[in-house]
């Protein structure tokens, strides 16, 4: 992927700014600058709500932009680029200096830090997937950068990196599905100094939920749709000022702008058992009124498919994340914890099991990365998407419950935040929406 100069000028300003610091720390400046980014990104944050931002309407003239994908490779190569590896370095050291610290607070909270949040937007992480004409970071669509910030922020904690990507999630849906009239209304904004805290909503609060079989429903009318039904775990709902929401349109999944003045929309408190951070709520449309404007991808089921497909590579790309800190925070901990006499990775047991977790891992990088690269190639990627989604929700949770085994008392108590990861990873088998690579 190929940074236009605003991508690369916000990157170097991040990475300077978070990840640098060697002449600040000469200058005995550090606690200064730490001090005016705080304030400064404090100040740009805003409530949402039925009282958030006006959207200027423009009108719906000419094509929509759309962001070329990367160049097709013969070879499978996962490497990333400079640009990658500038921007993964730069968020992860965010997200292990800044997040990691919040993390517990913002869990018991359910509540992200304010000042956290904007200083993740200052990253640039809601214009990936915004086209350069409406004011973009990058010339090239690239999943595979979108899922290694994804994983690198998550390292610092899931539910503050749920809270971060999710107005990018929305950014991304109208970049890549909006036509002209949507993204001039829209995108304008998630490229600014004051990013709308957004939410893609998919989930539905019922055992067993399919994406493809909704009860939120879109009635259509003479004037637009009529939207109704109940969404939950919605990321950051309360300060919301805006959503893309999935609903059933004449018996088939589509997706729809939904502005949250708008009457019929209503949010109340979920707090769940793990991303709390994310500060997650339901969603009640009650008869909602939409315009005609409001329907995303001109209701196109591959649209919606492809929406799917898309959050779920983010997900597994969330709990590699979190699992890397896992290994991360594990193998110190085994090598310095004596148990008669010597370290316990002298034993077998802990050593295997540690092993265990590194196979896995592994194993779920890949086939995330592999499922992301065939997105930027223009191949079908649906098979990858599943698979890595499914290797996700069945081995990330084990490597949740590990960290917590090796840990043994230490485990299962809040000093240590091998337990919070626990509860995270649960989420990444079971959440649908709320992320886009």
């Amino acid at each position: 992927m190929a940074l236009a100069d605003r991508g690369m000028a916000l990157s170097l300003r991040a990475l300077n700014r978070l990840a640098g610091g060697e002449l600040l720390d000469r200058l005995g400046l550090r606690e200064q600058a730490e001090r005016a980014v705080y304030e400064a990104t404090r100040n740009g944050f805003r409530a949402a709500g039925a009282a958030g931002r006006t959207f200027s309407r423009a009108s719906r003239n000419g094509k929509p932009a759309r962001l070329p994908n990367a160049p097709r490779k013969d070879l499978f190569d996962l490497t990333p680029t400079d640009e990658q590896a500038m921007m993964r370095e730069a968020i992860g050291d965010f997200a292990l200096k800044k997040l990691r610290p919040a993390a517990l607070d913002a869990d018991e909270a359910c509540q992200a830090p304010p000042e956290l949040l904007s200083q993740a937007n200052d990253l640039g992480i809601t214009m990936l997937g915004v086209p350069e004409e409406h004011g973009g970071a990058v010339e090239e669509r690239s999943a595979v950068t979108s899922a290694l910030v994804t994983e690198s922020l998550s390292r610092g904690d899931m539910g503050i990196a749920l809270a971060a990507l999710s107005p990018a999630a929305v950014s991304t849906a109208i970049g890549l599905w909006g036509d002209s009239g949507q993204q001039g209304t829209y995108l304008p904004e998630f490229t600014g100094e004051s990013v709308p805290a957004a939410a893609l909503a998919i989930q539905e609060p019922r055992p067993l939920f399919d994406p493809f079989e909704l009860e939120t429903t879109a009635i259509r009318k003479d004037d637009g749709f009529e939207l109704s039904g109940l969404k939950s775990l919605v990321a950051r709902g309360a300060d919301s000022e805006l959503f893309v929401v999935s609903a059933a349109l004449d018996d088939r999944p589509a997706l729809f702008i939904v502005e949250p003045k708008t009457k019929g929309v209503l949010v109340e408190a979920e707090p769940a058992m793990g991303i709390r951070a994310a500060a997650t709520t339901n969603l009640k449309l009650d008869r909602a009124k939409l315009p005609a404007s409001a329907l995303l991808g001109e209701g196109d089921p591959e649209v919606y498919a492809e929406c799917i497909r898309l959050g779920r590579i983010a997900w597994s790309a969330l709990a590699v994340g979190t699992c890397q800190a896992v290994l991360d925070y594990v193998v110190p901990y085994v090598n310095e914890r004596i148990a008669f006499g010597e370290p316990i990775s002298n034993r077998q047991a802990v050593a295997f099991m540690v092993a265990d977790i590194g196979t896995e891992l592994e194993g779920m990088r890949l086939l995330m990365l592999r499922a992301a690269s065939r997105v930027d190639q223009g191949l079908d990627y649906g098979r990858e998407a599943n698979l890595a989604r499914r290797l996700v929700a069945s081995r990330g949770m084990q490597i949740g419950s590990n960290g917590v085994q090796l840990l043994g008392g230490h485990g299962y108590i809040k000093e240590h935040p091998v337990e919070r990861w626990y509860r995270d990873l649960r989420a990444a088998g079971l959440v649908e929406g709320g992320l886009l690579v």
